[in-house]
Order: C-alpha cells, then structure tokens, then sequence
C-alpha cells in the first residue's frame, strides 16, 4: 500500500507537525482544515499562514477545505484517499470557549470525531486511526489527589502518583467543562471502534502540547500565548491557584513521533496519556520565569482570585506505559528548549 497520511486540523500546531514529520518518513500528506480556529477564537486564532508554509514546504500535500461536520463530505474524501494512516487532531480545544457555544463544541468535537471514524470503518479499516484526545477527559477529578504547596507550584502528595497521572485514573463523575465532556465522548468512540470492530485505534490523552508553530490564544495554547505576552509587554491573566498550578508540556514533534511509533506497531482501542511528564512539567510562575530568560523582558501579569471551571491544580502524565510499549521512544525536547524555540518562533511570526 502507497503510504498516504490523511490528518485533520493540519493547519493547527500538532496537525502541522504530523504533516511535516510524515513526509520526511516517505508519506504523500492529505491535510484537512477549514480554519475553525479562526472562528472559535477570532483572528489571533487564524491558522492560513501555516497551510500556507505547508503548501510551499511539503512536496505533494494536498489541502481539502473540509468541515469535519460535514458527515458526506468526510465519508467521500475518506473513500477517495483510502488513507494508509488516519491522524485526526481536529478540534474545538478550549474548555472556556466550549460553554458559549456548546454545539459547535459537540458536534466538532464528538460528531466529526465519529464521522472519521465510521469513514475509517467503510473505506480503509487495517489504517492505524490515531485520535488527539486530551487529559481534559480526566474532569477535576485530579484536583482530589492530596497536593503539597510548594514556593513556585503544587505537587502531589501521594507517592502513588510520584510518575504522574496513568491511564487508569477516573473519567467519572468529576466536572469536565462542557469541552471535556465532548472529548470524552470522542475518546470512548475511539475506544469502542478498536475494541468492537477490532481497528488499530488510539486515543492520545494529551498534557499541554506546545512547540513554536502553536498560534496560542488566552482561552487556548498556555505556553504559546504566555511567552507572545511576554514579547509584546501585554498583561497575562493568571487565574487562581497563586499561579502556582502545574502542566506538563510536550513538544510537538515528540507528539508526531509518538504517533509514528504506534503507526508502526498499531494496537486496538489503546489510550495513552501524552505528556511531557514530571520533567517537563511547570508552574506558571516558573514558566514566566523560563520565557524571561530567553526574551530578556519581564513578564506582566495580573492576578484573578478565580479559577478556571474543571481546571487543574497540578497534572503531569505518568509515561511508563507508552515507554514500556514503545521503548524506542521518549522525550527528546526539554522544557526550555521548548521555551527557547517558541521565543523565537514569535519574534519572526507573520502577523495576522
């Protein structure tokens, strides 16, 4: 079989890296993206410019302006392609954003998830299907692990979770935000087509993914945003938690090589949680200081006594279950070379 990659949301930050990776492996590249994320959150959310870099790097890609909604239109492109690998990245990604336009969100995010899989189904089944999910699925259900406060963040205080958060925790009754909820439901279906029709299925429950090509907002994109405030001298929000609430974040290309390492040993309806793990992980109050250095400027922020609805006190990944079924990979991008890279990637960004 020629070697086709199908990825939806190939504008956005993982999207384009899979796109980009894939290639240099040898794939013919389909992207699918309508740039959603303009809609949901405005110009600062636009994304044209890196279908646009796309276009002139990758040899062969083939843009489809598609609206994963569009269940004839996906079921069509996906009978055409017969893609031999399925990455589907495209989302509504903010939780905040969700509650205002909760439609939108579902069938975004469980809908069009659906859609792509049934494709999968009809027209190329034997296809590794590799779905972005999210730890959002986890709900605040975290935020019950007994944490210690230190001087720049939070951590857990229970041994049992000195590695993280596994894949086992609970997804049950906890408060997701309506984002989560969605994501749940795309989550499980992913599951569910791997376990019930038996396809090379995974559900890939991301920490903060992040790199130098994530187009960050406020609602979405913690690290990307935080360092564009930085370089613009423009106020950054935190909101509660004393800014000492903690991510783990992961390069994008750590992403796409994950997903190129289950590509090549696919298993059925598995779920991994994607993170940066305890090594990558950061406060925000560490994370200005990190952008800092890098930027030469000192960060500007208010603090907001409030919390984000269903948000997370401290959440890093435990990755010894990818380590122990991929053991060829690992995190190759620290933390502040992460930083360095998105400090640098800002400052010659074209503007919206």
């Amino acid at each position: 079989m020629a070697k086709t990659l199908l990825v939806t949301g190939s504008s956005g930050l993982i999207g384009s890296e899979v796109c980009v990776y894939f290639a240099s492996l040898g794939y013919t590249v389909h992207g699918v993206d309508n740039n959603q994320r303009a809609v949901f959150f405005g110009p600062q959310g636009d994304t044209r410019w890196n279908q646009s870099r796309l276009a002139q790097e990758l040899k062969g890609f083939v843009h489809h302006e598609l609206d994963i909604r569009d269940r004839a239109g996906v079921l069509a492109l996906v009978k055409a392609v017969k893609p031999s690998v399925i990455v589907h990245t495209a989302a509504q990604p903010s939780h905040d954003r969700a509650a205002a336009i909760p439609f939108d969100d579902f069938d975004t995010n469980a809908v069009g998830t659906l859609n792509f899989l049934e494709a999968a189904r009809q027209a190329c089944p034997e296809s590794p299907f590799v779905h972005m999910s999210t730890n959002k699925v986890y709900g605040d259900a975290p935020n019950t692990i007994k944490l210690t406060e230190l001087a720049t963040r939070w951590d857990y205080a229970d041994p049992a979770y000195a590695h993280g958060i596994a894949e086992t925790f609970t997804i049950d009754q906890s408060k997701h935000s309506l984002f989560g909820a969605s994501k749940v439901a795309a989550d499980v279906m992913v599951q569910e087509y791997g376990r019930y029709f038996n396809l090379p299925t995974c559900a890939l429950r991301g920490g903060c993914l992040t790199g130098p090509n994530h187009s960050g907002v406020e609602l979405h994109g913690f690290l990307s945003y935080l360092v564009k405030c930085n370089l613009e001298g423009r106020e950054y929000k935190v909101f509660g938690y004393k800014g000492k609430q903690v991510r783990d974040n992961i390069h994008s290309l750590d992403v796409a090589r994950f997903m190129a390492a289950f590509v090549e040993a696919p298993r059925a309806g598995e779920v991994y949680n994607l993170g940066g793990g305890k090594a990558n992980s950061t406060s925000i109050l560490e994370a200005f200081k990190i952008a800092e250095k890098f930027s030469g400027k000192a960060q500007v922020f208010t603090y907001v006594d409030q919390n984000r609805a269903g948000d997370h006190i401290c959440y890093y990944s435990d990755l010894r279950k990818m380590k122990a079924h991929y053991p060829n990979w690992d995190i190759t991008q620290s933390l502040e070379e992460t930083i360095r890279q998105i400090v640098e990637a800002w400052k010659v960004r074209p503007k919206a």
